[in-house]
């Protein structure tokens, strides 16, 4: 009996050692092509792949199964980061889409297939339900013949021209790069060479602890970095997740820079120094900062669910300068509808010598023009039963109080989300695509936030509050 496949946001992934096989890969695939083929005949579809092993493989068996469709297939010459897969297809008027071969940010026993549409992004997730609806129960024999070619170079050649060089290279920064084992090794490290960035790579073409990483800019798998940084002085740290779509980073003295204060930098450098204008769309679990950035910067905001997919969305009604999540997935439309955490990185260091400012001298100035708030996550693993029975719950729920406080506001847009007064949050949100709850919270003192979290535990174990 064939394998049922569920398909998360932008895809389908699986454990290398369970479904991500020969048979599978084929199956989705082909569901895709037959989608692609029969709305695009003939188009053009791209098709990348990430450094793990067996990626390419995988990428090599898409390409063939898209070819016998009757679709003009390009594969990518080596790994390249999704951004680029993205970006490309959104220049070519005859590409219908892309299939990225790539574990993202999950463990490296993990592989997966990320669809792109024609415009660089993710799509509909009605284009996604097409293809799970479209998956055969058994592998199709057909093969055909696809081209080799390489579309990263313009895509790098892209991202060095989308920022000043000239301030760049007169600011002398020095960066570590760690683009944890994954494909954004040697590209973005190419680029910042040619804008004049002193380059230390770490994390790049030795494979030496590959499998104990897990490829996520989040503590603790930013030790490393963060340890590199210390020791080497006056050097910032960049980091990307394994398809280079997220970014993160660490400031001068080694420590890890939430990716939502890079967000909210980034907005200003946007608008303060670049002069541009638009609104901003943000995921439900973005922090309270990004907001009141926004709100300094005279920028309209749009909250949408959890899930760059809804970004997506609001992205293509023309009115958004950026989007972005609290994992590090920041979008310019500008650019393409989609996370690109080259670009993200880029801008980074463009504001840095732009205002000729070190990155902790930004953060200050953030935290002082924001004010200063904790934030945290915490995953609940329960068994699926539990996760089933909280998510048939929330909607429901509507609590007097929570740690002793009074929620100002109610929301069940994604889950339940409490906001107070003082603009602190707690927000519980069953996973998609795991058995795993995720309670959030954000609160001016760390104290608070973390009572916060603890009601939320409580109440996603229990069902209740005590």
């Amino acid at each position: 009996m064939s394998t049922i496949l569920r398909f998360g946001t932008d895809g389908w992934r699986a454990r290398l050692d369970g479904d991500f096989r020969e048979e599978n890969v084929v199956r989705v695939a082909d569901a895709a092509a037959a989608l692609w083929s029969q709305r695009n005949p003939g188009a053009v579809v791209y098709v990348g792949y990430d450094t793990r092993t067996g990626a390419r493989d995988a990428a090599v068996l898409c390409a063939r199964v898209l070819a016998a469709r009757g679709l003009s297939v390009r594969l990518a010459r080596a790994c390249v980061p999704t951004p680029a897969v993205s970006w490309t297809v959104s220049r070519d008027e005859r590409a219908c889409g892309a299939l990225m071969v790539t574990g993202s940010h999950h463990p490296y026993d993990y592989l997966g297939i990320k669809f792109r549409v024609s415009d660089g992004g993710a799509g509909s997730a009605d284009f996604v339900d097409d293809v799970e609806r479209a998956i055969d129960s058994d592998p199709t024999p057909a093969r055909g013949v696809y081209k080799t070619v390489d579309f990263v170079s313009p895509y790098i050649d892209e991202l060095v021209s989308r920022v000043d060089r000239r301030r760049i290279s007169a600011a002398g920064i020095k960066v570590v790069y760690d683009p944890m084992f994954g494909s954004g090794a040697g590209y973005l490290a190419s680029a910042m060479r040619r804008l004049g960035i002193e380059v230390h790579e770490i994390h790049g073409a030795d494979d030496e602890g590959r499998d104990e990483m897990r490829p996520e800019p989040i503590e603790p798998w930013v030790d490393e970095c963060e340890q590199e940084v210390a020791a080497r002085d006056g050097y910032i740290g960049i980091v990307n997740d394994g398809d280079a779509d997220r970014v993160a980073a660490i400031d001068e003295r080694g420590r890890f820079v939430s990716p939502q204060k890079l967000m909210a930098l980034i907005l200003h450098h946007l608008v303060r120094n670049r002069g541009m204008s638009g609104n901003v769309a943000l995921g439900l679990s973005t922090s309270t900062l990004v907001r009141r950035a926004a709100r300094n910067l005279g920028c309209r905001y749009v909250v949408k669910p959890v899930g760059f997919k809804h970004i997506y969305r609001e992205m293509l009604k023309g009115t958004i300068l950026m989007g972005g999540e609290e994992t590090g997935g920041f979008g310019y439309p500008f650019h393409f509808p989609e996370r690109d955490g080259l670009l993200s990185a880029l801008l980074l260091c463009e504001l840095m010598a732009w205002e000729n400012k070190s990155l902790v001298t930004l953060l200050e100035e953030l935290e002082g023009a924001c004010g200063s708030m904790s934030y945290a996550r915490r995953d609940l693993r329960l068994a699926n039963e539990e996760v089933e029975m909280l998510r048939t719950v929330l909607p429901g729920l509507n609590p007097a109080r929570v740690a002793g406080r009074a929620p100002a506001a109610v929301s069940h847009m994604d889950g339940l989300r409490l906001e107070f007064e003082d603009e602190s949050w707690l927000l519980l949100r069953p996973s998609g695509t795991e058995t795993v709850v995720r309670v959030y919270a954000e609160a001016p003192t760390v104290e608070m936030r973390d009572a916060l979290l603890e009601a939320g535990c409580e109440l996603a174990r229990t069902g209740e509050l005590g």
